[in-house]
């Protein structure tokens, strides 16, 4: 079992706290331990009503952060020490946004405004301005499907930062290996991953040096094809022989050439899609936007 301050005993103490002083279901309750781990706190708080939170000393910034993200008007009920006991207080987050985490304690945080009814492909409009030109919502959202990830996913995305994005938010449990080659796309994916609270994503300037030899091992790949992709395919799967790829490409060159790199790295194509979206904009014109080809492989069998 997974080594914690929190115990099943502790959790239990601080759900009864709780319960005793709060007028909460605690069966719709969200638990979250962030003690110690890259788990995504605001994501959480953002898609849940109740999160009851189970947190180390060290955050001085905790409550800012979550106000820069727009949960100001979020209740928080905690108390002062480390154990369930004595007095109970309640806040607005907005009321504590110079205050940090002295303790390891539990806060239950009540958020009125929660997008429960989350869905894939974020509005563009929410992603950091910078040096990086965002794939539309639309193809964003069939990419994540074909990505299919699972919670404790690692995945590793080269040049592909809103899919990092969505990907963290989605994997919350596993590891986000964001390759970003150039500097300002880098400084982007960091202000990205800030702003979103994403604690699980590992920003890397290349895949040469074996960095990946140092990070969790990823199960899935999904790369933003360039002449690159040769050598990029064979050192992931230096690392995992086993791994799956989606590869998108908007270059025909690289399309037509991706059946011989599957075939020189053992790779079969399991599918292969065109993706085009259009939108009717303000003006009644009808406003195209770039098609890209989406090819999936895995490792031959045998």
């Amino acid at each position: 079992m997974e080594q914690t301050m929190f115990t099943n005993e502790v959790i239990l103490s601080w759900l009864q706290y709780f319960s005793q002083n709060v007028d909460i279901n605690l069966a719709k309750v969200k638990m979250l331990d962030i003690t110690g781990k890259n788990k995504n706190l605001i994501p959480t708080v953002m898609s849940n009503r109740a999160v009851l939170v189970f947190i180390d000393a060290g955050h001085p910034d905790i409550f800012y952060d979550m106000w820069n993200a727009e949960l100001g008007d979020c209740d928080i009920w905690y108390n002062e020490g480390s154990d369930p006991s004595g007095e109970i207080k309640h806040d607005k987050l907005s009321d504590m946004i110079n205050r940090g985490i002295n303790a390891s304690a539990a806060m239950l945080i009540l958020n009125p405004n929660a997008a429960t009814n989350y869905k894939i492909g974020i509005e563009n409009s929410r992603f950091t301005c910078g040096s990086v030109q965002y794939v539309c919502r639309e193809v964003r959202a069939i990419i994540m499907s074909k990505l299919n990830l699972r919670d404790q996913d690692n995945i590793c995305i080269i040049s592909g930062e809103s899919i990092a994005v969505e990907a963290a938010m989605i994997a919350a449990e596993g590891s986000v290996i964001a390759v970003e080659y150039d500097p300002r796309d880098r400084k982007t994916m960091k202000e990205n991953a800030q702003k979103f609270g994403l604690k699980n994503v590992i920003i890397v300037e290349s895949l040469e040096g074996n960095i990946l030899d140092k990070l969790p091992v990823p199960d899935l790949a999904f790369i933003v094809a360039s002449p690159r992709i040769d050598s990029e395919i064979k050192s992931l799967l230096a690392i995992n022989p086993l791994m799956d790829f989606v590869i998108y490409t908007l270059d025909f060159e690289i399309l037509m050439s991706i059946p011989t790199l599957f075939q020189e790295n053992g790779l079969e194509r399991t599918e292969t899609i065109h993706v085009a979206v259009s939108r009717v904009n303000s003006k009644k014109m009808v406003e195209p936007f770039p098609a890209p080809w989406l090819i999936s492989g895995r490792r031959v069998k045998g």
